[in-house]
């Protein structure tokens, strides 16, 4: 199995939730991370399916482990929403969201606003606190035939507590509900690699993509053409991937050991 060194790797594309955290509780000595990334010079974004937080939020959550990061290192699945909703409806105006602040407020700055009546496209993502009436006017609406975007299909996502509902869940309500499928945004999805790569101004070929979850992170990194590194720290274990034909180039049991190896 390939190490990072062997791969003349430039840049690097961290994933969040299960890789340096789950929920509040640091997976690793993240200053220490942070600090080896910086001495070898090599940048560094983190891209999180976790739509529900903005940049800014991240920036803080970091600051509170002790790491200081830029808002322009963060990617979410929302803000590759919002990239990808924008590139097909590139004058912005009226849709339909159901979603988060984050989603919302990315959605805001690209031009677009909430519509019931004459929304162009449905856009959601995971709600903290969705029911049974958000399900049900959002499947009706889109099946008005308009376009349906969906932040990320993960279905659950790491806690203390275990596995805990994530935004998968509600994709699947919505599409049992509506009969349609959704075009994701996230991973494993190429537009948040595609917006990580383009901040960096990195290619596939010298990125090595961090992640703990095969179907998002380690697929991802792949579809994108990328190094892919499987952490052990949080969804997935080394056995699950049996069940998948491509193999990660490397895999570490925590974040702290990645550095080791440059």
């Amino acid at each position: 199995m390939a190490e990072i060194k062997d791969k003349n790797i430039k840049a690097v594309i961290l994933d969040m939730d299960g890789v340096l955290w789950r929920e509040n509780t640091p997976l690793a000595d993240l200053p220490a991370v942070f600090e080896q990334i910086s001495e070898n010079h090599i940048p560094v974004t983190l891209a999180t399916n976790n739509g529900t937080n903005t940049a800014d939020q991240y920036v803080k959550k970091l600051k509170t482990f002790g790491v200081q990061i830029s808002p322009d290192q963060i990617v979410t699945s929302s803000m590759a929403t919002a990239f990808l909703v924008k590139k097909d409806f590139p004058n912005g105006g009226p849709i339909y969201m159901m979603g988060s602040d984050a989603l919302k407020l990315n959605l805001e700055e690209e031009g677009f606003f909430h519509s019931v009546e004459n929304p162009q496209a449905v856009v959601a993502g995971l709600i903290w606190d969705f029911n049974y009436q958000m399900i049900k006017e959002a499947s009706l609406v889109i099946q008005r035939g308009i376009p349906f975007y969906y932040t990320n299909p993960d279905p659950t996502y790491p806690s203390p507590e275990g596995k805990v509902p994530g935004a998968g869940t509600l994709l699947a309500a919505l599409e049992t509900a509506s009969g349609v499928k959704a075009t994701i945004a996230g991973k494993p999805q190429p537009y948040l690699f595609e917006v990580s790569m383009k901040r960096m101004g990195s290619k596939p070929e010298e990125t090595a993509v961090i992640g703990d979850r095969i179907s998002t992170d380690i697929a991802g990194g792949f579809n994108a053409g990328c190094m892919t590194v499987f952490v052990l720290s949080g969804i997935n274990s080394k056995k699950d991937l049996e069940n998948w034909d491509f193999k990660p180039d490397l895999i570490i049991k925590n974040i702290s050991e990645l550095f080791s190896l440059i």
